[in-house]
């Protein structure tokens, strides 16, 4: 067994040793709007905040097709820690794409939580050694439990036109409002946060080219295996959350069964009635094509990386398209469910409902919504362009 494996088995062993709590721990999380301190703690000590850590400096340095089975675990537990997790370790990884004296200072410790968005509804004045930041941004996964947020901001350059820069910032400078009351990912306490006249010096401020990961100035900048392009991996630690939570209603459904009849029928046992056979297998798999469809994407980004190439247009309207299906299919699985389920299913008490609620919420992302993803793949397929700079 390699040293990665090694580092993959033991974060999915912690994962696993600690997902009864995570699952407890799931109803604090809704009623609070926000994953207990415990859950964090619990994280931490599975060494998920390592996972994307370059290696250089004490991190686990995991693949993206490794970190995508660890939050597909996590969800399985709670979908909120899955999110939350996502995109902590999704932002982890986009750090390392900054020059090397920001990344000796975020990666100080080998374990960081890093939020953020690219959503650029900041401004970034150029003053003497960096930046004045002003701005706020919706739905700031994860900022409350951050130690640094990446800040998507526009820029005026010195010819009068606007560039779009990503800052990130330790979170002592950033402030968050409590306003994040959901129907569904109530648990990812995705609140608004906000930065005022803030100063970020130059090198902790990159510009678009972290979208192919081509940017300089740092260690990593030529190394090949970990510098993904930025839409395609996050599309690919994202989906896992999905994949999780219809594994999670599968699971639950599954617990749930031996000994429930069905109300108002001579039906003593649901598990012998034919329909539930088939709408279990039916669920089952749309599961199984999900991780498979999974599998293909992981492969596709990683092989390319391997060998230092760039994904072609092609190959990221694809994966675009394929995240899509998965989202919509994954939640597919958990309404056939669902539609299977007792009255009592809707009972706050039962996890069920929340798992419910939660992939119908997050199947709502912007960058992850089936039909946008699906139309910009199918645009591809037909010799059109992609319609979206988000591939």
């Amino acid at each position: 067994m390699t040293t990665s494996q090694e580092n993959l088995a033991a974060v999915l062993e912690g994962v696993r040793k600690i997902s009864p709590l995570l699952r407890e721990n799931s109803t604090v999380a809704e009623s609070r709007r926000w994953i207990p301190e415990e859950s964090i703690e619990l994280l931490k000590d599975a060494g998920v905040f390592g996972a994307a850590v370059p290696e250089r400096f004490g991190g686990l340095d995991l693949s993206v097709t490794d970190q995508a089975e660890v939050l597909m675990e996590i969800a399985r537990s709670c979908g909120s820690t899955g999110w939350v997790a996502s995109v902590w370790m999704s932002s982890t990884w986009i750090a390392s794409l900054y020059p090397d004296k920001a990344q000796e200072e975020i990666f100080a410790n080998g374990s960081v939580r890093i939020s953020g968005g690219f959503t650029p509804s900041g401004t970034l004045k150029a003053t003497d050694g960096g930046y004045t930041l002003n701005g706020t941004w919706r739905f700031n996964t994860g900022v409350r439990g951050a130690e640094w947020n990446i800040c998507a901001a526009i820029a005026e350059t010195p010819d009068g036109q606007h560039e779009e820069l990503f800052a990130i910032v330790p979170i002592s400078d950033v402030s968050v409002a409590d306003d994040w009351d959901t129907y569904g990912a109530a648990g990812t306490g995705s609140v608004t946060s906000t930065v005022k006249d803030v100063f970020v010096p130059a090198h902790r401020v990159v510009d678009a080219t972290v979208y192919d990961a081509s940017t300089r100035e740092r260690w990593n900048e030529d190394v090949n295996g970990r510098n993904y392009n930025l839409i395609s991996y996050i599309l690919a630690t994202c989906a896992p959350v999905y994949i999780g939570l219809a594994k999670a209603a599968l699971d639950l459904f599954l617990e749930r069964l031996p000994g429930k009849g069905i109300t108002y029928t001579e039906w003593t046992e649901q598990s012998q009635h034919p329909y539930t056979q088939v709408q279990v297998a039916t669920a089952a798999n749309k599961i199984a094509s999900c991780e498979a469809l999974q599998r293909v994407w992981l492969e596709s980004i990683q092989n390319r990386e391997d060998a230092g190439e760039k994904l072609t247009v092609e190959e990221k309207a694809a994966i675009r398209g394929q995240v899509g299906h998965v989202v919509q299919t994954a939640r597919e699985a958990v309404e056939v469910l669902f539609a299977i389920s007792s009255a009592s299913t809707i009972s706050r008490a039962n996890a069920f409902q929340r798992v419910y609620r939660d992939v119908t919420a997050l199947s709502l992302h912007g960058l992850l919504t089936p039909v946008s993803s699906l139309e910009a793949h199918g645009r591809v397929l037909l010799g059109l362009e992609p319609g979206t700079e988000y591939i």
